[in-house]
């Protein structure tokens, strides 16, 4: 050993180091030049640039997350034991149900409903994932800025994987009140999801293919439902157990993990085996937080008081409302109303989903062509489209309500009502990104996280409302969505705006006239702080 250099390990003899040391480096060039040659093997086993590869992946993150969300919302309606006997509430107004067994004088259709939860319980029980998924929105974003948006949602998504493979187990050993927790924990490993997301797009998208890639990612949403509903109501058709149901997609969510895990890294100067051509196309024309220079801290004084945020925030609520309503509690009217077997359901819910999906982007390339061609502006698009998605669904679940039996009619409303609602995304959906370029991703995790309380009020307050789950029940749920949506579409319609606010960007704009709640802080004073702080440290 050199003069002058310490031992490698505190503790261990000088022989024990001179024979391991060799070893050591040796081992670990061996390790370098292998995974150097490996990482050029498999880079060019990939078809595609690693960028799609992750966008695929984001794609599935995604799909994954809203599978595990709604899957509950149609395994609940053969949980529950909704027996009827011939003294039971008699309604008028009931559906014919073709399917229905009359054994000694009891209905029976479901052989593993175990459960005699109330509609207001089941109420609280599907709006408990919102209670957890509103807690971690932000602090997600905030772990994904700081140790990478990989781990940030992989973990978050495993977690919530795990926890849908123990709900069987978990519901059938504690009931209602384990399983309103366990959907807490689900929703609090999803919190992140979309955050993150944002994050790790942001370090690997190019800004001209970030259309492109968001509406491959984020149209995720739309295909988990669709997938979710359908493969729900494949599980449990013929009897089927629902345990089943469970038990698929938490396998489905862990599987992803694991090819999430191996593919997809937080960073291109971080992932193994990207190619050199596209790790160097990335470093010229991504600009990630790392390159970019220090910005300004979020001007929260100024976002609070801005008017044209509160609007876009009532907006975001009427929008969760009817969202939520559907995704919670289409199955339930369609199994306890319309009286459809758990098969069909299952098909029929995930038809309106696709119907969204498709009509977002249309409503999409419309607002575009619009505003390219000058004939409308940016302010006057968002509000026509936001518009459509809240006025047209509320009017569509209404005349849904008053179809009665009919169920081609009623179908045919729902269907509409998603397709309609596609418009939201070109609306109001896009408009943090008008407002607020330079903090587009601190508002939408404010705006999102708030208007989450949409979720939690709205399955709890539909199960009041309709303690027997008749049609004229659900008829005065569904107007209560309509007052929701149209009445927070008028507030947006009034006060929205599609320019960029003075206080996203203050050094350019400056301070409007009447402003008197002081200077925003800006970067510059944070960085003196921190002199001053190292100063007194040094000094101490």
């Amino acid at each position: 050993m050199a003069k002058g250099k310490r031992p490698l390990d505190t503790g261990v003899t000088q022989y024990q180091n001179k024979s391991k040391f060799p070893l050591a480096a040796f081992i670990f060039v061996f390790y370098v030049a292998m995974l150097q040659g490996w990482r050029l093997r498999v880079s060019k086993l990939f078809l595609i640039p690693q960028r799609y590869v992750l966008g695929i992946m984001g794609l599935l993150a995604v799909c994954n997350a809203y599978t595990m969300r709604v899957c509950l919302n149609l395994a609940v309606t053969q949980m529950v034991n909704n027996t009827k006997n011939d003294d039971s509430h008699f309604d008028p107004d009931a559906c014919p149900d073709d399917s229905e067994l009359l054994i000694n004088g009891t209905v029976s259709l479901k052989p593993h409903a175990i459960f005699d939860w109330s509609e207001s319980t089941q109420g609280l029980i599907l709006s408990a994932f919102y209670y957890g998924y509103a807690i971690t929105h932000v602090p997600g974003g905030y772990l994904a800025e700081r140790y990478g948006g990989k781990w940030t949602l992989g973990i978050g998504l495993l977690s919530t994987a795990i926890f849908t493979l123990l709900t069987p187990i978990v519901v059938k050993a504690g009931g209602a009140t384990w399983l309103f927790v366990l959907r807490v924990l689900q929703g609090m490993g999803e919190g992140p999801t979309m955050p993150a997301l944002m994050i790790v797009l942001a370090r690997w998208v190019p800004p001209h293919e970030r259309s492109r890639q968001g509406a491959l990612v984020f149209g995720g949403a739309q295909i988990g439902n669709i997938f979710g509903s359908f493969m729900s109501g494949v599980l449990m058709a013929g009897g089927g157990d629902w345990a089943n149901v469970f038990y698929f997609f938490g396998c489905f969510g862990i599987l992803w993990f694991i090819a999430w895990s191996i593919f997809c890294y937080s960073t291109p100067n971080t992932h193994p085996f990207i190619s050199d051509e596209e790790l160097k196309y990335l470093n010229e024309t991504v600009t990630s937080a790392e390159k970019a220079n220090i910005r300004d801290p979020v001007p929260w004084k100024a976002i609070v008081r801005s008017v044209p945020v509160w609007a876009l925030l009532f907006a975001a609520v009427g929008h969760d409302w009817g969202y939520y309503t559907m995704v919670t509690d289409l199955p339930k009217y369609m199994t306890d109303v319309l009286k459809f077997n758990i098969a069909t359901t299952g098909t029929l819910t995930s038809i309106p989903y696709l119907a969204m999906w498709i009509s977002a982007f249309i409503f999409g390339w419309a607002c575009d062509f619009c505003v390219k061609r000058k004939w409308h502006t940016i302010k006057t698009g968002r509000i026509i489209h936001t518009t459509i998605a809240a006025t047209g669904p509320a009017i569509c679940i209404i005349l849904a309500s008053y179809a009665g039996c009919d169920r081609f009619a009623a179908v045919a409303y729902f269907i509409a009502s998603m397709a309609l609602m596609g418009g939201f995304y070109s609306g109001m959906k896009v408009n943090a990104l008008d407002l607020a370029p330079n903090y587009a991703g601190s508002l939408t995790a404010m705006i999102n996280g708030t208007s989450t309380i949409s979720g939690i009020i709205t399955p709890y307050l539909i199960g009041l409302l309709t303690p027997d789950s008749t049609l004229v029940q659900w008829r005065l749920a569904f107007w209560v969505c309509f007052a929701v949506l149209v009445g927070t579409n008028v507030i947006y319609c009034i006060w929205a705006d599609g320019k960029q606010q003075w206080w996203d960007d203050v050094r350019q704009y400056g301070y409007p006239e009447g402003w008197k709640h002081g200077p925003l802080k800006t970067a510059n004073e944070d960085k003196e702080r921190s002199k001053k702080k190292e100063a007194e440290g040094t000094a101490l």
